[in-house]
């Protein structure tokens, strides 16, 4: 404010000084006179002032017009000259306006008209790397990838546009699905440019495509560097891809080399599940039990999950299921208020034939998380504990439509995978996969193959062969039928069913033709019963003909499936007493 008003004063003041010097030039009497051939001209102060300004414009025009001249004559031989400058002035005045309206139509994704700017722009300037770029991004937006990829071949030249060319004819073969050649060139592009964060990223995405996990690890090392991650996130990457190549070399038979990278990935990110996992089972092929230990219990305190116990009983593979629970104590304790430790208690108990210290484990997890583990343990208490085949099916029937728990589920496309892996399936992420349970959504499209139930070392006396689990695929993810668990159940007698149909002779019974089933059996009796005989329903006047039966017998009339229960599901002691027959 104070500087405008500052420059108003001195302004008013020059004015006011002017005018004051013409006003007392007027009111002097000193004149000028010049004759000239005879003539006496005679001027005074201010005419003097004039002309002398007249004099000195005229100068000005004279010698603009001798140097407008000289430069014609240069012009016409073929000298650069002023003319030349106006009009090349013109011509960028013109080309940089195509540019910038080619790129405008670019943005709006105007193909054709950008092509035609970017002509334009080539015409008018002499500025390749401007015009070249223009000329590739208008082909690519109208879909003219043979002229886009001509432009960016241009353009590798030229050392200020090399980088964009690289990178526009990866983009290219990246869209044509050629992943192998679009490797080659992002790995060229990030020797020009090797902090550029996007191509940091694409060049990881690529290098895990094609299970180049060394390069994977070198491009992360950099990233981290620089800065471009956070310390935490840069470990644990970097224990996916140290995991994934211990993977490798282990089919490869390297397992010394595996053992190692097993091992760093697990101590670099303890909640990876399958590097722990893994790295225990290195341990044990070192025979060091300690070790294996420490690690499967320092992840299950992390993040209990059923691989991780199935791991923990490889440990002793021979012991009783008693010594087993006794043993799994320690390794529970770490976590023992989660539910997956309280689910694996009550499998220890079941398979220890402990079926109330079963029931206080599971709890009421049954009711506020059922899911279709929880259920099937409950189911297997039931029967354990000799209740009524009516309550075991109506766990089974909850169970055949309640949720399959925690799975693997992609953060990024929420896709479910049965096994881990450092990229997912559906989207490419990578290391987006997390133990959890699915969207409501999603459990329906959940992989049928993907049955972490009960875990089989639990409720089955099985030997381990000289075949050990894979690292990525354990006995707790091995596919079984959704139901409870075969946990030993009370004394039972052979039964014998046989069903019997209302049908004409000779005729192909259907399901229509049974009516309710009726079971004939005495469960207080402990002593072989007699040979019974079950008459076959034929014609009237034809003699029955008997089946002899070696126990008490269960005569079965079935009508149609009940809705609620699957009509492959059968009875346990029924199926048992059909294998039997």
């Amino acid at each position: 404010m104070l500087l405008s008003l500052l420059k108003i004063l001195l302004f008013f003041s020059v004015v006011l000084a002017g005018a004051l010097a013409v006003m007392r030039l007027a009111e002097a009497d000193q004149v000028l006179r010049v004759v000239f051939n005879g003539v006496e001209y005679t001027l005074g102060p201010v005419q003097i002032i004039v002309l002398a300004l007249l004099v000195v414009l005229a100068g000005w025009l004279t010698v603009q017009l001798l140097r407008l001249a000289i430069a014609f004559l240069r012009f016409l031989a073929g000298d650069r000259t002023a003319i030349d400058r106006h009009f090349a002035r013109k011509r960028e005045r013109k080309g940089y306006q195509a540019v910038a309206d080619g790129m405008l139509a670019v943005a709006s994704g105007e193909g054709k008209l950008a092509q035609d700017k970017a002509r334009k722009a080539a015409k008018y300037l002499d500025q390749p790397h401007v015009t070249n770029l223009l000329a590739a991004q208008a082909a690519e937006v109208a879909g003219d990838t043979a002229r886009a990829e001509v432009a960016y071949r241009t353009m590798l030249t030229d050392p200020r546009t090399r980088f964009v060319a690289v990178r526009g004819l990866m983009q290219q073969r990246l869209a044509a699905g050629d992943t192998q050649t679009a490797l080659q060139l992002a790995q060229k592009a990030y020797a020009l440019r090797p902090s550029h964060t996007e191509l940091q990223d694409t060049l990881l995405t690529l290098q895990t495509r094609e299970h180049d996990w060394k390069g994977a690890r070198s491009v992360l090392k950099d990233k981290r560097r620089q800065g471009a991650l956070p310390q935490d996130v840069a470990l644990r990457r970097d224990a996916v891809l140290a995991l994934q190549e211990a993977r490798e070399v282990l089919a490869h038979g390297n397992s010394i080399s595996a053992r190692e990278a097993a091992i760093s990935a697990n101590r670099a990110s303890p909640d990876l599940v399958p590097a722990a996992v893994l790295a225990a089972r290195s341990y044990l092929a070192k025979k060091d039990t300690r070790n294996a230990t420490r690690v499967l219990q320092k992840t299950w305190s992390v993040q209990p999950h059923p691989s991780v116990a199935a791991a923990y009983a490889e440990i002793v593979p021979d012991e009783t299921p008693v010594q087993r629970l006794r043993r799994f104590e320690d390794l529970i304790k770490q976590a023992p208020t989660h539910e997956e430790s309280r689910l694996l208690q009550a499998e220890l108990m079941l398979a220890a034939e402990d079926f109330p210290g079963a029931r206080r484990a599971i709890g009421d997890i049954a009711e506020k998380h059922p899911t279709v583990r929880s259920l099937s343990i409950m189911a297997a208490i039931e029967r354990g504990e000799g209740a009524e085949d009516s309550v075991v099916r109506a766990w089974l029937a909850r169970a055949m439509t309640a949720s399959r728990g925690p799975q693997w589920v992609c953060d990024k496309c929420h896709n479910v995978m049965t096994d881990w892996a450092p990229v997912c399936d559906s989207c490419g992420g990578f290391d987006t996969l997390t133990w959890r349970e699915p969207p409501m959504d999603l459990r329906l499209a959940g992989t049928a193959g993907n049955t972490v139930t009960m875990l089989p070392l639990l409720v089955a006396r099985e030997s381990h062969g000289d075949h050990a689990p894979s690292d990525h695929t354990d006995a707790s993810m091995a596919p079984r039928p959704a139901g409870p668990a075969p946990a030993p159940a009370p004394k039972a007698k052979a039964a014998r069913v046989v069903e019997v149909a209302h049908v004409a002779p000779g005729m192909v019974p259907r399901e229509s033709d049974y009516e309710p089933s009726m079971t004939v059996t005495d469960p207080e009796l402990d002593i072989p019963a007699p040979p019974a005989t079950v008459h076959i329903v034929g014609k009237p006047d034809s003699p029955a003909k008997p089946v002899a039966a070696a126990g008490p017998v269960v005569v079965s009339i079935r009508q149609a499936p009940d809705p609620f229960v699957r009509p492959d599901v059968e009875p346990q002691d029924e199926r048992t007493a059909r294998k039997g027959d």
